[in-house]
């Protein structure tokens, strides 16, 4: 299954094959992909697109980043 992808580095839309899909801990879903270069594409989709999606999922699942927590706050209360 190919999809459009945006390129950071050449700064513009490519197609490319989806790799597989991932739903990250925060709830997005999204498909992967590589450029010919190797390098990682990611483009964030809907939950209906990714249930129609024909791709395996990522093993483990990607997870998002925490917000970190103040500690210096906790202490002083």
């Amino acid at each position: 299954m190919d999809a459009e992808f945006y390129d950071v580095k050449e700064r513009k839309k490519v197609k490319a094959p989806v790799i597989e899909k991932v739903t990250y801990a925060n709830g997005r879903h999204a498909f992967k992909a590589k450029t010919k270069d190797g390098r990682s594409l990611t483009r964030f989709v809907s939950a209906d697109e990714y249930a129609k999606a024909d791709v395996p999922c990522a093993k483990g699942g990607a997870k998002a980043k925490k917000p970190a927590a103040k500690k210096a706050a906790a202490k002083k209360k």
